[in-house]
């Protein structure tokens, strides 16, 4: 799937991730993340369907994990990780994966989505909020320096 990307013009292409791949996803995550994910972290979703790169130009600009796991009764998508390239910021990569990954939980069976988010992180939240999630409660300590998590949930029935 390509989308337009609005602040240049150039196409998103949003496409299941690649053992290729993981050294691009890792270096975002890198350079996103004070606490990043090690490279097993990634290895171990390779082949799961919520495991997506967005690219531009042929190289990778972003990425997401996500799933889908039974809870209750129900099915409960649960996106894991999502970080854009810091070139790409703005550009509207997150949007275009988040938008896709949302589409893959819904089609292997969630009925809601939920997400952690950084209390401090406002650009995320905002974005979040922009695709219909909805604070759901604090967890204290939730990040490995004592930050503490919103989690947010988003229905999509």
């Amino acid at each position: 799937m390509t989308t337009p990307a609005p602040k240049d013009g150039e196409a998103v292409s949003i496409r299941p991730a690649e053992r290729a791949d993981l050294l691009a996803v890792v270096r975002i995550e890198n350079a996103s993340f004070s606490q990043p994910w090690p490279y097993d972290a990634f290895d171990r979703f390779l082949g799961e369907p919520g495991f997506l790169v967005a690219e531009t130009d042929g190289e990778i600009a972003g990425y997401v994990v996500a799933d889908v796991t039974q809870k209750l009764g129900r099915s409960l998508g649960h996106v894991k990780d999502i970080a854009v390239h810091p070139d790409h910021r703005g550009d509207g990569v997150g949007s275009a994966l988040m938008s896709r990954s949302l589409g893959v939980l819904a089609a292997h069976g969630a009925d809601t989505v939920k997400l952690e988010v950084r209390r401090s992180n406002d650009g995320a939240k905002r974005l979040y909020r922009e695709f219909g999630f909805e604070p759901l409660r604090r967890v204290p300590g939730y990040y490995g320096n004592g930050e503490d998590a919103i989690v947010m949930l988003r229905n999509l029935d």
